[in-house]
């Protein structure tokens, strides 16, 4: 349900501790805003669970903590409050933050995760009281090592708040997190309530089951009502032209004893981009998004030489995941400070709440991974109040030719571009997906359940974990085979007494550090022709024998990939130019697509974009109406056939391996599903068959699947369970048929 706004301004600070009203007014607070005027009087009666929606920077901290910790204040006895945050610096800010509100309550403030000290956590397994701010992974262990006194360390447990909601969804680490909340509540045999905090939600009833789930209904939901905030935007169109110097022209220069720069070797357009990033950026601090760690790095090196160059301090700082924590504090001090003018060059690592201060502008270069990710970008400029959010965006697109493919002539990059900006104008953002079963988990909770206990009987695994809620499609029989499968693998045995307990296997893998964490980092694959090595890449995208890669300039067809080696056998494959977007970057929502032929579709001009942009944008309208896409899905294209679905990529690739079990070669290129070596007679039979057939199983879809693990545990899942588990993560039957279907009447 949804709480109504408050009718007073100031109705909740009366409700307030008079300490924390007190430190209000030392902070010089004229007011109290939206989320936290509505949400102080629901948390303070200590039974419902909460989730604060609103914009960063509007206080959703103390619109959950004002409430605790007056309640706090109000109890004789030794009480507790949880905070659960999805990162270690997110922590450390926010330590710093409430540390300044609870010395005056005399309410300790404890930071929990593996960088600090031992004595610090001692301190609060002597005496549990206060506010615990912690890691899932964290809290795992908690679980695991102190599971016989979690009664005495959380019997005062009042609240439970977990931030940045947005980043659970979706994930094993969301998972995971449920099942830690859930093993809280068993252990204490009480409901704590919860409060989730978010700046980005794409439907606020789905976040509120996954925060409680099967009673999703009963959370109060609290989506801030402040004024919209001014959002000025720009998207800027540059041409991939080729570079001022070949590599033969380089390597005579060099020869000769001639200095080649950087900028000489790389293509113009993105030369472009860091002398635009350069000359609009240089003297505040910003925030850019390249989307992958290489492109992070190319661009923060040309911006650094670029004041080298100008011979002035440099001005603009690498974050990624592969840094250092020291490289990554300097960055996140550098724009913190203030002192002198600072743009951070990032991947996903700066978009969750880290303070870093206020930041004049971001910039996306090529689309952003998905809408809620550009939101939440976005939200980290115009904090201050009265100025406006900016977003830049800048699109790379190669000239028109003779060979471009479709998917360049549509100007794929570009439009998706400016799909995403419409439909956050719009206030659309990506809903979770909740069908997915994250069985890789469910295998980790298994495992740290019996550590807790010191081991269970089958049946009470499977009551704390599938009929608590948490993994509710598991079946009895499922869960007993998987049990035999863990045992066969020596991760699990059963003692005499039926208590399920570590087997040799899995005693290494539980007492090894690693095990808190139920993700790990996406591993890239090798990949191989005849025995040379090409490099690697990651692969999230579904693999068969004969599907396509496009990798290091050329088109590849595979011919074995071996999950447990990462490693990825091909060959050259016929096919022409390839295009310069291939949509390959995340996996877009259908809405997105829906979007991007919509803008195509159109003859109205956009506002937002520059006149190279205008232009790209008026070509690919003249494509899409010249290729007749308006009424046409099935398109000839070279020697195979090109489907537009205009749906998402679960869709795609479901449709894409339906089709390759009826002979064809088919693989989503991202806007199109391309099928080789076929006319479009013989995909429309095949589309046909597909409409008119019964629903297959998704996990029979799954099974020529090469690369199903997507979770850290999945190898030990049994054939069937893994299927199926990939299924429910990767794929959209349902979808699919009602593609091919949409599709056949558009033909007729």
């Amino acid at each position: 349900m949804s709480s109504p706004a408050s009718s007073s301004k100031s109705a909740a600070f009366e409700f307030l501790d008079p300490r924390i009203q007190r430190w209000i007014w030392q902070a010089c607070w004229t007011e109290l805003k939206d989320a936290q005027e509505r949400a102080i009087p629901v948390i303070l009666e200590g039974q419902r669970d909460v989730i604060i929606a609103a914009a960063t920077a509007s206080g959703k901290t103390e619109a959950a903590f004002f409430p605790i910790l007056t309640r706090m204040l109000g109890e004789d006895e030794a009480v507790s409050a949880l905070y659960i945050s999805p990162l270690k610096a997110l922590i450390n800010d926010q330590w710093g933050r409430l540390s300044q509100l609870c010395e005056a309550l005399d309410i300790p403030v404890v930071p929990w995760h593996g960088d600090i000290s031992a004595s610090v956590k001692q301190r609060f397994l002597r005496k549990p009281r206060g506010c615990l701010l912690i890691t899932p992974e964290s809290l795992e262990g908690l679980l695991m090592r102190e599971g016989h006194a979690l009664t005495r360390l959380l019997g005062g447990l009042r609240y439970i708040v977990v931030d940045e909601l947005h980043a659970f969804l979706e994930s094993d680490r969301g998972k995971q997190l449920q099942c830690l909340l859930s093993r809280v509540d068993v252990a204490l045999d009480r409901r704590v309530p919860r409060i989730a905090l978010s700046a980005t939600l794409g439907e606020m009833q789905l976040a509120a089951e996954f925060l409680r789930p099967d009673t999703g209904g009963d959370v109060d939901i609290i989506e801030s009502r402040n004024a919209e905030q001014e959002l000025k935007v720009i998207v800027k169109g540059f041409l991939n032209l080729p570079p001022r110097m070949t590599d033969e022209e380089a390597n005579t220069k060099e020869k000769a004893g001639e200095k080649v720069e950087r900028e000489d070797v790389l293509p113009q357009g993105i030369v472009a981009i860091g002398q635009q990033l350069f000359s609009t950026l240089r003297g505040s601090n910003n925030l850019v998004f390249p989307n992958s760690r290489a492109k992070v790095e190319l661009y923060a090196d040309l911006l650094r030489r670029a004041c080298e160059r100008q011979g002035i301090p440099n001005e603009f700082w690498p974050h990624h995941g592969s840094l250092s924590k020291e490289i990554r504090e300097d960055a996140e001090k550098a724009l913190k400070s203030g002192e002198r003018p600072a743009t951070g060059i990032a991947t996903t690592t700066l978009e969750l709440g880290i303070d870093i201060g206020a930041v004049k502008s971001i910039a996306q270069i090529g689309p952003a991974p998905s809408v809620a990710s550009l939101r939440q970008r976005l939200g980290r400029s115009g904090r201050r109040k009265g100025e406006p959010a900016v977003l830049r965006c800048y699109c790379l697109e190669d000239p028109i030719e003779a060979d471009t493919p479709v998917s360049d002539r549509l100007r794929e990059g570009l439009i998706q571009t400016v799909a995403q900006i419409r439909l956050l104008v719009s206030g659309w953002f990506e809903p979770p997906r909740t069908q997915s079963l994250h069985l890789s988990t469910l295998v980790q909770q298994l495992l740290s359940l019996i550590a807790q206990y010191g081991g269970l009987t089958p049946q009470q695994a499977f009551s704390k974990l599938c009929a608590s809620g948490v993994f509710p499609e598991l079946s009895k029989q499922e869960f007993v085979t998987l049990l035999r499968e863990l045992g066969e693998r020596q991760f699990l045995m059963q003692d005499a007494c039926g208590l399920l307990l570590h087997g040799e296997a899995g005693e290494k893998v539980v007492n090894h550090y690693t095990f808190l964490a139920s993700f790990t980092t996406p591993e890239e694959f090798r990949v191989m022709w005849d025995g040379r090595f090409l490099g690697t890449l990651p692969i999230d995208r579904p693999l068969t024998p004969e599907s396509y890669l496009i990798f290091a300039g050329r088109r590849w067809q595979v011919v074995d990939c071996s999950e447990a080696e990462k490693l990825v056998q091909v060959v050259p494959a016929k096919g022409g130019k390839l295009p310069s977007f291939d949509g390959m970057g995340g996996k877009v929502h259908g809405r997105v697509r829906a979007e991007m032929r919509a803008i195509l579709a159109e003859t109205a001009p956009v506002r937002f974009l520059d006149p190279t942009a205008a232009e790209q944008l008026a070509e690919a309208r003249r494509a899409y109406a010249e290729l007749g896409l308006a009424t046409r899905a099935v398109l000839p294209d070279g020697h195979g056939v090109r489907l537009f679905t205009w749906h998402g990529d679960w869709v795609n690739d479901t449709l894409a391996l339906m089709l390759q079990t009826r002979g064809l070669r088919a693989t989503n290129e991202g806007l199109s599903i391309g099928v080789n070596g076929t006319s479009v007679e013989v995909v429309a039979d095949a589309l046909r068959d597909i409409a008119e057939a019964t629903a297959p199983a998704p996990e029979a879809i799954a099974e020529n699947v090469q690369n199903k693990y997507l979770g850290k545990w999945d190898g030990l899942l049994p054939p069937d369970l893994l299927a199926r588990n990939y299924a429910s993560s990767a794929l959209d039957v349902d979808g699919a048929l009602k593609c091919a279907r949409e599709v056949l009447r558009a033909k007729a």
